[in-house]
């Protein structure tokens, strides 16, 4: 068969790669351009170029990253799934943080992969998106059963918060900045901060609006 004619037979998915990352999208582009069937029509590095871009070249899969300055990977998604249904998402991310994986599910992600997958998996997954199938990744797909499997109102948390930590949550919540929570509890800013960070990697939130939302959905600022 010449090369001509299996261009023809095999279908050319439009794909879009989305990271703050130059390296990363510029390495992912080389990669799918070395793939027949897949076409790379444009990268972008956050998700408000992310809209751009989709409403430019209607992409049938946009590959995402999930941490990314301005509007993040799953804002993206959730706004890309809404304005365009037909354009299909995979978050691909270093990270397999248990909320990330739920969060870009909810927001309409048909895909999570990490971003150490195989290339030839990355493009059979792109290839099973497009074709309307669901992927994750195997290092996440038992966080997703023991989600579905669990109580609801129980959240997956790693680790719980001491009781500092719940502190400092609920003086987030109430709007204190790092200097105003430091002044409150006697702490130096930095040691705040480290709070803040370890807060974060706890609820597995990508910001401290989005701690707060967690933490008051699962009833963490209660007592």
């Amino acid at each position: 068969m010449s090369a001509l004619v299996y261009n023809i037979i095999m279908s050319n998915i439009r794909v879009a790669i989305v990271d703050d990352q130059t390296l990363i999208r510029e390495g992912l582009a080389s990669l799918l351009a070395l793939v027949p069937d897949l076409t790379v029509v444009g990268k972008a590095s956050d998700g408000r170029e992310a809209l751009v871009l989709v409403a430019e070249q209607s992409p049938d899969v946009v590959l995402m990253d999930v941490r990314m300055p301005g509007m993040n990977g799953v804002t993206a998604t959730r706004e890309i799934r809404a304005r365009y249904p037909h354009t299909r998402v995979i978050v691909l991310t270093t990270f397999d943080n248990d909320e990330y994986v739920f969060e870009s599910l909810r927001a309409g992600a048909s895909g999570y992969l990490l971003k150490n997958a195989d290339p030839d998996h990355l493009a059979a997954a792109i290839r099973a998106v497009h074709a309307g199938d669901s992927i994750l990744d195997p290092a996440v797909t038992q966080k997703v059963i023991r989600r579905a499997t669990r109580p609801e109102a129980e959240p997956v948390l790693t680790e719980r918060l001491t009781s500092r930590e719940r502190e400092v949550l609920r003086l987030m919540a109430e709007g204190a900045t790092n200097a105003e929570i430091a002044t409150q509890l006697c702490l130096a800013e930095g040691t705040v901060k480290n709070h803040v960070s370890r807060i974060l990697g706890k609820l597995g939130a990508y910001s401290r609006a989005h701690a707060v939302r967690l933490a008051m959905e699962w009833g963490l600022l209660n007592g």
